[in-house]
C-alpha cells in the first residue's frame, strides 16, 4: 500500500499500518491508504489515515458507516481509549476533511445568527467528533456560547446568546 510518512507518533502510525494491511488483505477490499500527519485545522492531534480506491463508495455508503465502523474497530484493537480518538481520523477521499470545513463555516454563520438575533439557534443531531470541531470553532467568539444536549444519536448543539438579557418592560 502507498503511504506517506511525516508523523511523530511511530509506534502509533506502524501499529495502524499493521491493522490496516491484515484488514485490507483479509477483507479483500480494493482500497489503498495514506498515513499523514494531521494539518493544524483538522482538529486531529496525530494522524489522518485517507483512503482510495475502486472500492472506496463502499466506505462512504450509507454516510459512512463502514470507515467510522472500521475506525471504532482499529481504536479497539490498538486499545486507544476514549481520551485518544483525537489521535487518529479515517477519512476517505478528503470527504470527512471537507464535513470539518463545512461544520467550521456553519458554526461561524450560527454564530453570527445567535449575535444578530440573540436567539438560540439548534444544529440537528452530530458525532462527538462533529460536536467537538463546532465547539471548538466557536472557542473565543464573543457573545455566544455552545452547548451539548440530547441523549445518543440526538446528541446536539445549541448555540445561545451570552449577552445579558433584559428584562420584558411590563404593561
Amino acid at each position: 500500500m502507498p503511504a506517506e510518512t511525516t508523523t511523530n507518533t511511530p509506534s502509533l502510525e506502524a501499529r495502524l499500518r499493521e491493522f490496516l494491511d491484515t484488514v485490507l488483505r483479509e477483507s479483500g477490499l480494493r482500497l489503498a491508504y495514506q498515513v499523514r500527519s494531521a494539518p493544524a485545522e483538522a482538529d486531529v492531534q496525530g494522524l489522518i489515515v485517507d483512503f482510495e480506491g475502486p472500492d472506496a463508495g463502499q466506505l462512504l455508503g450509507e454516510d459512512g458507516e463502514l470507515l467510522r465502523g472500521l475506525e471504532h474497530l482499529a481504536f479497539e484493537i490498538l486499545q486507544l481509549g476514549s481520551e485518544e480518538h483525537e489521535r487518529v481520523l479515517f477519512d476517505c477521499q478528503h470527504r470527512r476533511m471537507l464535513r470539518m470545513s463545512e461544520l467550521r463555516m456553519a458554526a461561524t454563520m450560527a454564530a453570527e445568527r445567535v449575535q444578530k438575533t440573540g436567539l438560540p439557534y439548534e444544529f440537528g443531531p452530530m458525532s462527538s467528533r462533529e460536536r467537538r470541531i463546532v465547539h471548538l470553532a466557536l472557542r473565543g467568539v464573543a457573545g455566544v456560547i455552545s452547548e451539548s444536549e440530547g441523549v445518543g444519536s440526538q446528541r446536539h448543539i445549541v448555540l445561545r446568546s451570552s449577552a445579558p438579557q433584559r428584562p420584558k418592560a411590563r404593561r
